[in-house]
Parts: C-alpha cells; structure tokens; sequence
C-alpha cells in the first residue's frame, strides 16, 4: 500500500452487510443433519435453527452498506426494484442504489474495482463480512474484483477493527463494535433492530429500515477508524502513518 500511496490518493471505505438467512424448514433435510451434527448440546442445536444467516451459502445479502471515510459520505446498496444510484434521506450526505442481489453485490465489486489505493475498514469484516461477500457472489456467478481476506497481520488493504482492538488475537477477549464506539466517544449505531432480527425484519417487509441500521452501522465503523487512525493503528504493519 505504501508504494500505492504516493501514486494514488488513498481511498478509505468502511463496509458491513446484513443478511436474510434461510428458513430453517428451507435447508435441505441433509443440511440440516450436518449442521444438527455439529452443535456441542440441544440448546445449540435449537439456536442453530434461527442463525442460518452465519452458515456460509445458507443466507440471502439484502444491504450492503459503504461510507468513504475521506469524503465522509456513504452509500446503501439495498435489495429492491433496480433503479439508479440516488440520493437517500433516510441518513444523512449518503446516497442509494437498488438492485436484486445479484446486481448489489456486483455494485459492490465494482465500486472497490475502481479506487487505487483502497484501504477498506471493517469491524468483524475478516471472519464474517468478507468471506460471505465472495462466497455468496460464487454462488451467483457474480466475479469478486478482490480478496477480502488477504494477510491478517497487515491491514493496509482491510483493516478490520476487531482484529485490531484484540491485537491480532493476542488479546483473547473480543468486545462488540458498540462497546468501542462508546469507550472512543462514538455514537453507538445501536437502534431499533439488530443483526440477529434481520430476518425476521426482511420478512416483514422492513427493507428500508435494514438498510438504515446497515448504514448506520458502517458510518460508526468509518468514525472509529478516524479516532484511531492516528494513535493504534500505526502501530501495526500497513498502517496509516502521519
């Protein structure tokens, strides 16, 4: 990134997506055994039913949210009826594009095809955002532009917060975005839904609520990384300096 940087500005992009899990009594009866054959107890098991949305290829991407941190503006790709990139007033200086999945996600690749010298911020991005964004575009046929999971260690083309605020994994507790945006001052993205009442919401119909909790979300992200960007995370490999 270095070598990028002093040829290309450097394009900051926070990222978070929400998905629409699988009905359980939708996943195939051999799925659902392999799954039901993993849990380590009846009440993981009994969990496992309504967390389809964390199994890779078993959930549906409705919103992928971005906010660029340098031009502090974001923009929503949200499932729906296509229509053209626009503005949105449901969060404020963001714009949204609708599309079927198919079409969001290839947005989604698009937008981080087209910036030189892209740093993208994530909190969780690594283990979660990222490898459900290329498998699910696989699952599509949809062509992924980049890898999301690159070296873990160097987070000059992903810096997911997470790794970060646990040094890599050092630092065996994990805390929630939440809990970090209040120990830095940042507003809490908290709101009238969660990631685990997503699909429940979406069958509701609450599309556009998903989608503001989703943007919500990644503009706490890109405010976090700006808290830290000049103190933490210069300590690691590939991150901003001065």
């Amino acid at each position: 990134m270095d070598s990028i940087a002093r040829l290309y500005p450097v394009t900051t992009i926070s990222f978070d997506i929400e998905v629409a899990g699988y009905p359980w009594e939708e996943v195939d009866e051999i799925t659902r055994g392999y799954l039901l054959g993993r849990a380590r107890d009846e009440r993981e098991a009994e969990a496992m039913q309504d967390r389809t949305a964390f199994f890779p290829g078993l959930g549906k991407i409705i919103a992928i949210g971005l906010w660029n941190v340098e031009q502090e503006r974001g923009l929503i790709l949200l499932e729906g009826e296509a229509a053209e990139q626009e503005p949105w007033e449901s969060v404020p200086d963001s714009d949204i594009f609708r599309s079927d999945e198919a079409g969001i996600l290839t947005k989604f690749w698009e937008v981080c095809a087209r910036k030189r010298g892209l740093r993208l911020v994530s909190y969780n991005g690594r283990t979660y955002d990222g490898p459900i964004l290329m498998i699910r575009s696989s699952q599509l046929g949809v062509k992924p532009s980049l890898n999301l999971v690159p070296n873990r260690y160097q987070i000059d083309s992903h810096c997911d917060l997470l790794d970060v605020f646990s040094f890599m994994g050092a630092w065996r507790e994990r805390y929630s975005l939440d809990y970090w945006c209040r120990r830095f001052e940042v507003e809490s993205p908290k709101g009238g839904i969660d990631g685990s009442q997503v699909a429940k919401a979406y069958r509701e119909g609450r599309i556009e609520e998903i989608g503001e909790y989703c943007l919500r979300d990644v503009r706490a992200t890109a405010e976090l990384y700006q808290r830290v960007s000049k103190t933490l995370l210069p300590l690691f490999r590939g991150g901003p300096q001065g």
